[in-house]
């Protein structure tokens, strides 16, 4: 019995791993590619005070990270000339 309690609890456990990862993975995707006005022009007001340096610029913008950023900077600013 208490064979089929473990089986059970560990394979509760890879579904919610499995589920949590999924979720993880699709809201990561919407939140890098959605930013609003206000972070938009924050982003661009804190790069021209201090430049490539993402970490600071993150930690103005609440719920941000400093890849995030720069991944949506890149993706919108970067010149490929």
């Amino acid at each position: 019995m208490a064979d089929l309690d473990h089986s059970s609890s560990s394979t509760t456990d890879d579904q919610t791993t499995l589920n949590s990862e999924g979720n993880n993975n699709v809201n990561n995707r919407e939140a890098k590619l959605r930013f609003s006005e206000d972070e938009e022009t924050l982003i661009v007001i804190m790069f021209n005070l201090v430049g490539e340096r993402w970490s600071l610029i993150a930690g103005r913008i609440p719920g941000r990270t400093a890849e995030e950023i720069e991944k949506y900077w890149n993706s919108r600013y970067s010149t490929s000339e």
